[in-house]
């Protein structure tokens, strides 16, 4: 998963034609952490997607804009328009964030 570090890239990235995920995080954040134990088996599964991540920290405008108020989040773009949005209450196993993905 590439990381976004800043605004432009950000910017850019959601633009795309292809849709993109884009998940918020936190260093600091234990729920974060779990997720990333298995996320890389999703991102296999969903590979028509390019994924991308961000930390929350770093670049709070952008997560304050879309409404990101947990981590972690998940949120996905195309053509610069947010088409869903997985808050972190309901991304803490593989199978809710397979749901999510799912349902896009």
């Amino acid at each position: 998963m590439q990381s976004i570090k800043n605004k432009e890239t950000f910017e850019e990235i959601i633009s795309s034609e292809q849709p993109v995920v884009v998940k918020f995080h936190a260093d600091w954040c234990p729920d974060c952490r779990r997720m990333d134990m298995f996320i890389d088996e999703i991102m296999e599964q969903f590979n028509q997607y390019k994924w991308y991540d961000i930390n929350k920290d770093e670049l709070p405008e952008i997560a304050e804009k879309y409404d990101v108020m947990g981590i972690p989040s998940l949120l996905v773009w195309k053509k610069g328009e947010k088409i869903a949005h997985l808050h972190s209450a309901n991304a803490k196993t593989p199978d809710q964030v397979t749901e999510f993905m799912n349902s896009i």
